[in-house]
């Protein structure tokens, strides 16, 4: 139902061409999408186990990566995309997975830069500037 809601507010967004996209394509894609995986599940619920069969041994790792990625998200603006998403992917990879903090302090840099180079730079999306101020 929330998808059909979705699909009907955003008939009021320009849906534009396959060639030249608007504003109300990809929330109609999206939403379209949604109910198809919505209706696969529910056509396909019986094939799957009942949820007391399920082994919930890994709900305090699954619980470490949301609070980390919710801190993360948190100082997004005031720490800006840099600082915070060197300390997500730092985080997850030494308290999460138990790396060498060393390699990954490098890696998470790394990553980082890449990505702000790839999304800030050549495909020239905002991100925030945070403390580092570029």
């Amino acid at each position: 139902m929330l998808g059909v809601v979705v699909f009907s507010i955003s008939g009021d967004l320009p849906f534009g061409t396959l060639s030249a996209p608007s504003a109300g394509m990809m929330p109609k894609v999206i939403t379209a999408l949604m109910m198809l995986f919505a209706a696969l599940i529910l056509f396909t619920a019986r094939d799957s186990p009942p949820l007391a069969s399920i082994d919930w041994g890994d709900r305090g790792h699954a619980m470490l990566v949301v609070v980390i990625t919710s801190v993360a998200v948190a100082t997004y603006q005031s720490l800006g995309f840099l600082i915070s998403m060197t300390g997500l992917v730092f985080a997850l990879l030494v308290i999460v997975e138990r790396r060498n903090a060393l390699i990954a302090a490098a890696y998470s840099v790394g990553l980082t830069v890449f990505a702000y180079w790839l999304f800030g730079k050549a495909l020239k999306s905002p991100l925030e500037r945070g403390l580092l101020w570029f």
